[in-house]
């Protein structure tokens, strides 16, 4: 029980911080999370990078640029960034904030405003034009606002609330696990998990759809199609090789098709997922890898606290997808011959 209360104590002092600074902080507004995507460019500018090595790794950038852009609104960001700054510096205690989150809050009452309308103003990070700019003329960043502004929440965070938390968990574990081991002991006969943190685990399930809420059914499994509905040409996040789309056109989907000659790309399981499992394979009854475990759904995000059975889903990559993707789409036949494929 001591280590414990120990644990508690300090998890009661540096928890809600660490909320708030991932939350308020990093996460205040789009820009400062933005401006991370030219940190590469800056610290290789910083250690005196050849200008060409520099210049390539900024055009490289102009994708994430766009594709930020497409949905990016001004006004709306800077309105999310003063309330948020506002919030961080009222509701985290003076001397576990960056010391420039004191200084701006004690200069302006607490009110963030005039820093943001600053910031926005001068960083370059804000307008396609001010970014495009810097593209052609990378400079070190270590003077934009929003740099300063992360670089301060993040030193500060490394600083004093993480090590804190840390040490609370090194307290708390000789106590969790003879707390564990009481439990075991007084339930013999309970299957208990083991820990998924570094060690090996196994959880099982069955291929099932689900009803999140009234009227609405998700199917178990997804296909090509749904791939195709999603293609958006020269999107970071949604464009596809012109070779899975000539592939997709003439349905070529080999041996891999299913009876109906689609090609399943993901299928979901009431199997249990947690952060550390993506990646994880599927096996089937009989030992046969059928899938990759990658995701879990939106409406059971609360699974790292509770078990939701009804809506509990582990989402997976179908291997007659990836297969497909080996064989059609990198034609790398060389590893496709290494494997034993079961129909």
């Amino acid at each position: 029980m001591k280590n414990f209360e120990e644990s508690m104590e300090i998890s009661k002092l540096y928890q809600a911080p660490s909320v708030y600074y991932r939350e308020a902080g990093l996460s205040s507004c789009e820009a400062i999370s933005f401006v991370r995507t030219f940190a590469r460019v800056s610290m290789a500018i910083n250690n005196k990078a050849d200008k060409e090595t520099v210049r390539e790794m900024a055009q490289g950038l102009i994708p994430r640029v766009e594709a930020f852009f497409e949905d990016y609104d001004y006004e709306l960001d800077k309105a999310v960034a003063i309330n948020m700054l506002n919030l961080f510096y009222k509701q985290v205690p003076e001397d576990l904030r960056p010391d420039m989150i004191n200084k701006i809050g004690a200069k302006n009452d607490g009110d963030f405003t005039k820093f943001v309308e600053k910031a926005f103003e001068k960083s370059f990070v804000t307008t396609p034009e001010k970014v495009m700019k810097w593209i052609e003329n990378p400079k070190s960043i270590d003077k934009d606002p929003f740099f300063l502004l992360r670089s301060a929440i993040v030193d500060k965070y490394n600083e004093v609330i993480y090590p804190n938390l840390m040490a609370a968990n090194e307290i708390k574990a000789p106590a969790s696990r003879l707390y564990m081991e009481a439990l075991m002991a007084m339930n013999p006969d309970k299957v208990f998990y083991p820990d998924a943190n570094f060690t090996m685990r196994l959880t099982y399930g069955t291929v099932e759809d689900y009803e999140p809420r009234d009227a609405v059914v998700y199917d178990y499994k997804t296909n090509m199609d749904g791939v195709m509905d999603k293609y958006i040409p020269d999107n970071w996040e949604f464009d596809l090789p012109d070779d899975v789309i000539d592939l997709y056109n003439r349905k070529d989907y080999g041996r891999y098709a299913d009876e109906n000659g689609d090609l399943i790309v993901n299928f979901i399981t009431t199997n249990d997922i947690t952060g550390g499992n993506s990646g994880s394979p599927v096996i089937d009854g009989e030992g046969n890898l059928i899938g990759i475990a990658f995701d879990g759904n939106w409406e059971a995000m609360s699974g790292d606290i509770s078990f939701e059975n009804k809506v509990q889903r582990t989402i997976c990559v179908d291997a007659r997808f990836f297969l497909w993707t080996v064989d059609k789409v990198g034609k790398a036949q060389n590893l496709i011959d290494e494997m034993e494929i079961i129909w």
